[in-house]
């Protein structure tokens, strides 16, 4: 019988695990109750401290950072309440019928533990209120720092030079300030989504350093609603300026214009200034404001105003007073010295906000199906508000499923169609393009509109906008595409400063707003009467005959990943000067469709599945862009030699493609841009095609693999292929044991070169010590490479990766000769660079001798390198947001500076 008394400790335990697990299953419907209750209780409470971090805000106090985090705190634990008791309702529904067991134990069990864990959680978090006796601290009047960069102007000179007065005022002296009311309020509608801006403007009002705040964004997104917001603060709250100037400066507004607004603002009568020249009207002005602490709200500047030019004085700790403005234009922020603040727009939830309170509840309750059909309304808009109101405004009074879906259907084909949308959004967006600059680069505008051919939504590569940019003939001609690439980052930088464009983290990618997109369609297509000069279909469609032959008249046509009828008529498009014909839908043309395109210049059929080119693409003797990079197609025919216009050819990316015919790149006579980047045919080995570059006159940017020493040779020997060459890969090329790569290199890779052991920069004599073009390094398998001293050199560095290198001991080796006389050691080694993977370096101890900030750096990665004990971060290394590692190698590195790691732990993910 000993056998029975381990079978029942057994059983107790099971029963005693399942029992605790019963509690939560068999107790959900009170614990959600529970939970109901102390939310309820939490709500009441974070009214209540609301509403006095409201009252003390209107104070100007500077509120706790405890209070703001505990009010952040409760919004979030709010969500994440409801959520659990939708899913907790929605588990005690589910229940076996004619039961009380779950239908799912396992779900209803995770619900009741975290409904459970849940109430303690509330109840803690409102029990934290009790210690907030006080909320705020009370400020000391900010004294206010002079502007950054002030414009230099004669004004402070000659404000006390005697200058000739009217009658009515006597010499030298000031008009008298008349008894106008310090703030004006203005009329406004309910804000929606502008809260968190409004703190952040009045947390800078409050900070002693910043005079001038700048509110920037696109056209629509509500920049003077938040202006004339914080005016109307200034008016319930009291605060102490002696006055609140409120300027609306416009497009064409000049100096002497913007100074007659501020004299009215001020109530200074006509008949005071009135014939008074520039400089008079200035010295008014200043004479009125030099005694005043004033607030200065000018909207919709263009750009820099010189305030000091206009008269007002010179923000200091004597006046305190502070400008506010806004603009379309991050570089007016920027010229003005001002703290720059980005109005961007609403997310969903707002946007529906403020679309329901234009649109009016007895229309969104009109019919069931009406709020899920304003939802799409919603979408499409994309949380711009001025977008928002006009759609809405269009849609305030259908109340039928059918109404909704035809304007719908007219918004997502043609929206300046829509009522409102052509007048009062789309030339109000208008103006930002209109105010593009002409007398630098005078295609700036079509640049613009060729962003739009783009899908919605399409993350747009800057490298290859800018290649379609070469091939249409937008940019100046230049003899390297280096320099045309430099004017193209210009143009897309000034299309991004007038948010007209939208740039991700890297700069690598851009963006356009769907509203922008549709207003530059509308533009593309004079202003919306000939909707067929640019069509672009959205991705995933089916092109018949019918359609293709309603665009005779087209000249840029874009068919993202669309399919096409087989047997269409060819296609008459003697207009046609752009087809993207790209995506994976793309499986075959119908037969001669290039058969009349007379003057096209470019062709984009990259990422489609073609497996082969017509004959009939030697027709296209107008084109200067050819990309068929990710195709299928496994041969090029020989009749792309007719192409002598060419000058950007792009084969990326081709794992299918096996030949290439003789004389084929030497015939493109015009060819500047030459790419054949990740293309494995032919063994991954083109270098046989060196040759036929070499001899190409106008090729000044060639990417290519090359497979053999030889080859390699030949484009470190060759003079015209040095500076050319900008991405290269070199594989598998056995017997290379030193490497000299070009200054002008931009992309670096080596793949599987077992006897490599150095690599070094030539330098070429005219090119100084510049080595700055190098942007990405990834070395793998070169097992008897030592170090990579060169990367200290390569001050644009931004992503370098080194794996199974197992002769490395240092990444780079202090005063060792690499081969570079001129240049000195670099102390802005790695400054730019954002990634730094290192993996499988057995025997590396150190990636450079001493501490460096690494002020760029966002991710680093180091797996399986056990003999590395030290990270070279100083304490200004603050841009590192991931670090990824084995656990017990973090755990053991040594720190000079515990601090330092302290501050990098939080971003430490163990591998």
């Amino acid at each position: 019988m000993d056998f029975v008394s381990p079978v029942l400790d057994t059983v107790k335990c099971l029963w005693d695990c399942c029992d605790k697990r019963a509690v939560y299953i068999r107790e959900l419907p009170e614990n959600l109750k529970s939970l109901r209750n102390e939310k309820e209780e939490l709500e009441n409470v974070y009214k209540d401290v609301k509403k006095r971090v409201e009252d003390e805000r209107k104070l100007q106090k500077e509120i706790k950072h405890v209070v703001t985090g505990w009010i952040d705190s409760v919004e979030a634990m709010e969500r994440e309440v409801n959520d659990i008791l939708t899913a907790g309702e929605g588990e005690i529904k589910k229940k076996c019928l004619g039961t009380c067991c779950p239908r799912n134990c396992r779900a209803s069990y995770k619900i009741g533990k975290m409904v459970s864990k849940k109430i303690d959680a509330v109840s803690q978090l409102c029990r934290k209120a009790d210690n907030f006796q006080e909320v705020a601290a009370s400020l000391p009047t900010p004294p206010v720092s002079q502007v950054a960069a002030p414009l230099p102007t004669p004004l402070v000179i000659e404000v006390a030079a005697p200058l000739p007065t009217p009658p009515a005022i006597e010499a030298g002296a000031a008009p008298p300030p008349p008894p106008a009311p310090a703030v004006i309020e203005l009329p406004l509608e309910n804000t929606v989504g502008l809260d968190s801006l409004s703190d952040k403007v009045w947390r800078y009002l409050q900070d002693d350093k910043v005079t001038t705040i700048g509110l920037y964004g696109m056209g629509g997104v509500g920049k003077t609603t938040l202006l004339k917001r914080i005016n109307n603060e200034f008016f319930k709250t009291n605060i102490e300026f002696d006055r609140v100037i409120w300027v609306v400066v416009s497009k064409s507004a000049s100096v002497e214009k913007v100074q007659e607004l501020v004299l009215r603002e001020c109530g200074c009568l006509d008949n005071r200034w009135k014939g008074r020249s520039e400089d008079e009207k200035a010295r008014d002005i200043y004479n009125i404001l030099k005694t005043m602490k004033f607030i200065l709200l000018l909207d919709d500047i263009w750009e820099p105003l010189n305030l000091l030019k206009i008269g007002f004085p010179l923000l200091n700790d004597q006046n305190k007073s502070k400008v506010i403005f806004t603009t379309r234009f991050l570089n007016v922020c920027e010229a003005m010295g001002a703290e720059s603040i980005k109005v961007e727009c609403l997310k969903f939830k707002e946007a529906f906000a403020l679309f329901q309170t234009v649109v009016g509840e007895a229309t969104l309750n009109s019919h069931p199906r009406i709020p899920k059909l304003a939802k799409i309304v919603v979408e499409e808009c994309k949380g711009l508000p001025l977008a928002l109101k006009i759609a809405a405004a269009a849609m305030r009074g259908k109340t039928t499923p059918q109404d909704w879906e035809k304007n719908i259907k007219l918004l997502q084909s043609y929206p300046s169609e829509v009522p409102g949308m052509e007048n009062d959004l789309f030339r109000v967006l208008a103006l930002s393009y209109d105010n593009l600059s002409k007398a630098k680069w005078p295609k700036t505008k079509s640049c613009f509109l060729y962003c739009s051919m783009f899908p919605e939504d399409w993350e747009i590569s800057c490298k290859q906008l800018i290649e379609l940019w070469i091939g249409e003939g937008f940019l100046h001609e230049f003899h390297k595409i280096h320099d045309a690439r430099t004017e193209a980052e210009d143009i897309i930088d000034e299309l991004t400063l007038a948010c007209l464009l939208e740039s991700n983290q890297s700069k690598t990618h851009v963006k356009m707003h769907d509203v922008i997109r549709d207003m530059a369609m509308w533009l593309a297509g004079e202003n919306g009467k000939k909707k067929n000069k640019c069509v672009v279909k959205e991705p995933g469609g089916w092109i018949e005959g019918h359609e293709i032959a309603e665009w005779k008249e087209t000249q840029r046509l874009s068919l993202w990943d669309n399919s096409i009828e087989d047997s269409i008529e060819p296609p008459n498009f003697q207009n046609l000067e752009t087809l993207f014909a790209s995506g994976e839908s793309m499986r075959s043309l119908p037969t001669r469709f290039f058969a009349r395109m007379p003057v096209i210049r470019v062709l984009d059929l990259s990422n489609s599945e073609l497996t082969d080119l017509p004959a009939e693409i030697s027709t296209l003797i107008t084109l200067h862009y050819l990309n068929l990079s990710k195709t299928e197609i496994q041969n090029l025919p020989v009749e792309l030699r007719n192409l002598t216009e060419l000058r950007c050819l792009i084969l990326d990316d081709m794992e299918k493609l096996e030949t290439i015919p003789s004389q084929l790149v030497s015939s493109l006579s015009s060819l500047q841009l030459f790419s054949l980047y990740a293309s494995l045919g032919c063994n991954g080995d083109w270098g046989f095609l060196l040759k036929e570059l070499e001899n190409l006159k106008h090729v000044s940017e060639i990417s290519i693999p090359v497979r053999s020493v030889l080859h390699a040779q030949m484009s470190a020997n060759s003079q015209h292929l040095r500076r050319s060459i900008r991405r290269l890969s070199l594989q598998d090329c056995t017997g290379m044991k030193t490497m000299e790569i070009s200054s002008y290199l931009q992309i670096l890779l080596v793949w599987r070169c077992f006897d490599l052991t150095d690599v070094k920069i030539n330098l070429e004599k005219g090119r100084g010590q510049k080595f700055s073009d190098l942007s990405e390094v990834e070395i793998v398998r070169c097992p008897k490479l030592k170090h990579l001293t060169l990367v200290a050199y390569a001050r644009n560095l931004l992503s370098l990766t080194i794996e199974y290198c197992e002769s490395m001991q240092e990444v780079i080796v202090e005063d060792e000769e690499i081969g570079i006389s001129e240049v000195e050691q670099c102390s802005d080694a790695f400054s730019v660079l954002t990634t730094l993977r290192l993996s499988y370096l057995s025997n590396l101890r150190s990636i450079c001798g001493g501490a460096l900030s690494f002020p760029s750096l966002r991710e680093l990665t180091v797996k399986y390198c056990p003999r590395l004990r030290k990270l070279p971060f100083d304490s200004n290394t603050n841009c590192l947001r991931k670090i990824e590692g084995e656990q017990h190698w973090w755990d053991g590195l040594e720190w000079e500076v515990q601090a330092i790691k302290h501050k990098l732990n939080q971003h430490f993910v163990p591998k």
